[in-house]
């Protein structure tokens, strides 16, 4: 079942797409996949925060640099995060940029590659050059082609993930699609400040630079504000592209377009957490009342790291005081004795103590639920955030135990 909350597909004019069985992943599925502009689209990207970082990435900001935000071709493997192979690593992803600039009459500097997969395996760049005539040959538009990218990426994933949007500007209408990976190693970290690569693309006209605003103001509310398991992979990517090809412009601070880009990168990070690896318990945290959203932030991460608060949730516990422990040590200002919780509408926690009405067995029915909203008031200010999280089960330690072998 593919995981999209837009019912309706809509592919953004100007793109073509192909994926390919190049031999990386064991299932021998399809794990190669092309992203082609028919023109070089303007493009903005975000990465990891991890010090360890991808050949791709290393590649695909040299390359943005030189092209002044400009990419023809995105090139992405599953089944090999090509991290850790040292200068093999970067000859590889040249490689593979080489061979898609040849094949598509373009410059190399204009691929963009990205890798997901194991860490620390050299990657036959020869494997994903050797089926590159036979993409090519099955590149196409539709809807169907966009699924094939959507499903060649996806690693420990178990459903494919997409999110579209559409939006009129000037009297046109502007198209929106994201696809995306991630289910595990998930708590993206991504700066100019499994692992996630997520692929927007719109056919609305944008400059790079407006395009990298945009995108740096949307990552900080969606894909910033996720977590499963509190790791930050040494891949995480989020590259936002615009072909122009619908003829409508999209200046700086249209509020319309910047509406519809939420909605999209929104619903695709909230895919990624109820697909994360063994979950039984999807979680929004609602933290509101702090002394700045900053520190609504800190207080969020907290909860969503803790292993004590994950494996309460797994258990359907509702063990209170794990939360507060870990808002105490945050490091977000706060005053014990002015903490509110609620699970849903159960009020749980009233002024730092158990509330008069708190009623467990209420509470532990409401935490059986797959899906369950948790809010927080700090009472120290208007600072705020939502964030979503999961539990951590069983089956989460037999994916990663087994993931290599």
């Amino acid at each position: 079942m593919k995981m999209s909350e837009i019912s309706q597909i809509l592919i953004p004019k100007g793109f073509r797409f192909a994926a390919a069985r190049a031999g990386l992943k064991q299932s021998g599925r399809t794990d190669f996949a092309l992203i082609v502009a028919d023109a070089p689209a303007s493009a903005a990207a975000m990465f990891t925060a991890n010090r360890v970082t991808a050949a791709p990435l290393t590649v695909d900001k040299q390359h943005l640099r030189m092209t002044g935000g400009r990419v023809r071709v995105v090139a992405i493997n599953a089944g090999n995060a090509n991290c850790a192979a040292g200068q093999a690593g970067l000859d590889a992803a040249r490689a593979t940029c080489a061979a898609a600039a040849k094949t598509f009459a373009c410059k190399p500097e204009e691929v963009f590659p990205s890798s997901t997969g194991i860490i620390g395996v050299p990657l036959p760049a020869e494997k994903l050059i050797a089926v590159l005539p036979d993409m090519v040959a099955a590149l196409g538009a539709e809807s169907d082609h966009f699924e094939q990218v959507a499903q060649a990426i996806l690693t420990t994933d178990t459903v494919e993930k997409t999110a579209f949007a559409r939006v009129a500007i000037g009297g046109k209408e502007v198209r929106i699609a994201a696809v995306g990976k991630g289910a595990g190693m998930i708590h993206p970290q991504l700066v100019p400040h499994a692992t996630m690569l997520v692929y927007v693309l719109t056919d609305a006209f944008m400059e790079p630079a407006v395009l990298d605003d945009y995108l740096r103001r949307v990552v900080e509310v969606s894909f910033n504000r996720i977590s499963v398991d509190g790791d930050t992979s040494t891949n995480d990517t989020v590259l936002l592209l615009a072909s122009g090809a619908s003829g409508a412009a999209v200046g700086a601070g249209d509020s319309d377009f910047a509406l519809a880009l939420k909605q999209v990168c929104t619903s695709l990070a909230r895919q990624m957490v109820a697909d994360g690896e063994g979950v039984t318990h999807v979680v929004e945290l609602r933290i509101e009342g702090a002394a700045t959203d900053a520190d609504a932030l800190l207080a969020a991460k907290a909860i969503a790291h803790s292993p004590l608060v994950k494996t309460a949730w797994a258990g359907c516990d509702p063990n209170w005081g794990r939360l507060m422990a870990a808002i105490g040590y945050s490091g977000a200002a706060i005053d014990p004795e002015r903490i509110d919780i609620w699970f849903g509408e159960l009020r749980i926690c009233r002024n730092g103590s158990r509330a008069a009405e708190f009623d467990e067995v209420a509470a532990h029915a409401y935490l059986r639920q797959p899906e369950f909203s948790i809010r927080i008031e700090l009472n120290q200010g208007s600072g705020a955030c939502g964030f979503w999280t999961t539990d951590l089960t069983h089956e989460y330690i037999r994916i990663n135990a087994d993931y290599s072998t």
